[in-house]
């Protein structure tokens, strides 16, 4: 039997492409392997939001050709395929395949299928006849899901995206929002087997506006309920701010996972504009305050650019201020980078790259304090925690590989929902009662290892 590995770059939107890529794979009677010097097929799904995200996903190729054994084959798939497909394929030799996730292509060797190859050639990859939809518009969200190895599980609602953001491609590589039926969603819902689903899309609260006709007068409100009746938690990544409406924070209280993660970027009117997007400081304030009086113990995460072209620095203080009043338990700060074909790429006024990383190192600063600071106030409180793994789990106020994490007594199986007592804090980690915190065990130092708050490769 032939062994495959999966190497995952970026957002979690990315992590449920693997995820069906997995499914497809095991379909075709391969299996799985944690060590890609062992695999017969190494693919690695790239990232491409940012600059440093690519750098990483070269860096990443080059490293897994070098551990690959000798006959293995090496697929590239992704965003960075997807974007920059003949040129990675000329820059990288050592690929034997650069395939765009819209192409859902077939990892199994043709000469399974009875083609002959001359001696010593690469097995060609072949196109699976799965959808009638011409590409790029059929992608991987057609295809079914394997169950979920943790508690939880990230499922794509819609991809695509119909806004113009100045500074992102991803429109031009992913397309324009397409969004799945309520039906496939639930089931795959039901696939993973998971507690705790976390919805996740390019631009989730606009769920159901290319299908309004089919999809509730085009409103995620319908999806949220009929997801949380599947399972025990249902979380939200990647919101707009002019969507969140009344109705959509009343349902996603209604889960019982008071978490919002508020698609920000900035809060200077001016500098949002050059953005091409809506909103300013105050009325994202007065949205925050207006959630916490309906709900005390809401959660809040946010991403914002540092360095757009134009950001002075007023632009600047206006951000401090406010990261400083919002009191958001979670935020990621990361650099602008240009972006080939975005509005903002040609765009006058761009900030120094040492004016950049000062104003950066001076945000991450001031919100580390602030994390630090509201886990603290949880000492003493006890939450009810999902355990994704022995001595490691989550309450509400954690998302899954982005946030902190809470130490847990080793005895508490995968896959329970607890209530613990917060006994101490580790900066943006929590200490329930019964854990030896000066003793932590591996999973714990692994966990120690992840910084919260510096999640540029996760955002888009």
């Amino acid at each position: 039997m032939q062994r495959f590995y999966v190497e995952t770059l970026g957002c979690p939107k990315n992590d449920v492409d693997s995820d069906k890529l997995v499914g497809a794979l095991l379909a075709d009677g391969m299996s799985p392997t944690d060590d890609a010097a062992e695999a017969d097929l190494v693919v690695v799904n790239t990232c491409a939001f940012i600059d440093t995200a690519r750098k990483e996903s070269v860096d990443t190729i080059l490293a897994l050709d070098e551990q690959r054994r000798d006959g293995s084959r090496l697929v590239v798939t992704g965003c960075m395929a997807e974007r920059y497909g003949d040129e990675l394929a000329d820059a990288l030799p050592e690929v034997d395949q650069v395939a765009g996730f819209g192409q859902a292509f077939n990892l199994v060797p043709a000469e399974r299928d009875g083609t002959e190859l001359p001696t010593g050639a690469a097995s060609p990859r072949k196109l699976i006849p799965v959808s009638s939809v011409p590409l790029p518009a059929f992608d991987l969200l057609n295809l079914p899901r394997p169950k979920s190895a943790s508690p939880w599980a990230y499922v794509k609602i819609a991809e695509g995206c119909d806004r113009s953001c100045g500074f992102c491609a991803i429109p031009s590589f992913r397309g324009p929002q397409r969004s799945r039926d309520v039906e496939s969603i639930v089931e795959e819902v039901r696939q993973t087997e998971a507690r705790e689903i976390v919805l996740v899309a390019q631009d989730l609260a606009s769920y159901g506006k290319d299908r309004p006709d089919e999809l509730g007068a085009g409103s995620i409100v319908p999806l949220i309920d009929a997801v949380a009746a599947e399972t025990d938690r249902v979380r939200l990544l990647y919101l707009y701010p002019s969507d969140l409406t009344d109705e959509l924070i009343d349902s996603v209280l209604r889960t019982g996972v008071p978490y919002f993660d508020l698609s920000l970027q900035h809060v200077s009117k001016r500098l949002l504009r050059r953005m091409r997007r809506w909103g300013d400081g105050q009325r994202f304030l007065d949205r925050i305050a207006d959630i916490r009086e309906r709900e005390p113990a809401a959660a809040f995460r946010s991403n914002f650019i540092v360095g757009y072209p134009g950001e002075t620095e007023e632009d600047h203080d206006q951000l401090l201020d406010f990261v400083e009043r919002a009191q958001l338990d979670w935020c990621g700060f990361f650099a602008y980078s240009d972006e080939d074909g975005t509005y903002a790429a040609d765009l006058d006024g761009h900030v120094e790259a040492d004016l950049m990383h000062r104003r950066l190192a001076e945000l991450r600063e001031m919100q580390d304090d602030i994390t630090a600071t509201r886990r603290d106030a949880l000492i003493g409180t006890s939450l009810q925690v999902l355990v994704d793994a022995p001595g490691v789990g989550r309450s509400h106020l954690e998302a899954p590989e982005i946030d902190g994490v809470i130490h847990l007594p080793s005895d508490l199986a995968q896959g329970e929902l607890v209530t613990v007592e917060i006994v101490d804090a580790l900066g943006p980690d929590l200490v329930a009662a019964g854990v030896d915190v000066s003793a932590p065990d591996d999973d714990q130092l692994d966990a120690m290892d992840d910084n919260p708050n510096d999640s540029a490769a996760r955002v888009g």
